[in-house]
């Protein structure tokens, strides 16, 4: 190999090896996306979020778009400190996606279902989850009716929530 094709080639990877530096900061970033949190998003959900952001976050698996609308621990009435999941409901336009969070750090039974205002359209995901249940969609959020369970099995729960204010209602 001549002198001036090693030169060349010296200066081709530098380059490669810089390019790579520089955009590492990208990659980490967006190894943590952060998620858009609704204006109509109570205080609660606003500081779970600010606690937990990975799961907050996890609205990026109901696709492009979707802002927090509502994060809920579980089971209800339960310190958010000592909570074993929590629910986090999502709006876009009109459209809803949910996702219930295992906080326990081990694989329970969970189910989570969201159904219209008039019990059609129903979604689901029902299974054994360490990290969490859904995604799982809803055509139209007014007053959509929200079930989550988990347990050790599906005939031993301690969660056991059903709500028709998880979406906003108007």
């Amino acid at each position: 190999m001549s002198r001036s094709a090693a030169v060349v080639r010296t200066a081709l990877v530098v380059a490669a090896l810089a390019s790579a530096a520089l955009s590492a900061p990208q990659a980490v970033a967006a190894d943590r996306p952060e998620v858009t949190i609704s204006a109509k998003a109570d205080s609660l959900t606003r500081t779970l979020a600010r606690q937990d952001p990975q799961a907050a976050a996890a609205a990026t698996v109901c696709g492009t778009g979707y802002a927090l609308n509502k994060a809920i621990p579980l089971p209800e009435g339960t310190d958010p400190g000592m909570r074993l999941a929590t629910l986090f409901s999502y709006t876009n336009g009109g459209k809803g996606c949910a996702i219930m969070d295992n906080n326990v750090g081990a694989s329970r039974y969970m189910s989570l279902k969201i159904c219209k205002v008039d019990g059609t359209g129903c979604d689901s995901d029902t299974g054994n989850f360490s990290q969490y249940a859904g995604p799982v969609y809803v055509s139209s959020i007014a007053c959509a009716k929200v079930t989550a369970k988990m347990g050790t099995s599906s005939s031993s729960l301690f969660i056991n929530y059903a709500s028709d204010y998880v979406f906003p209602c108007n």
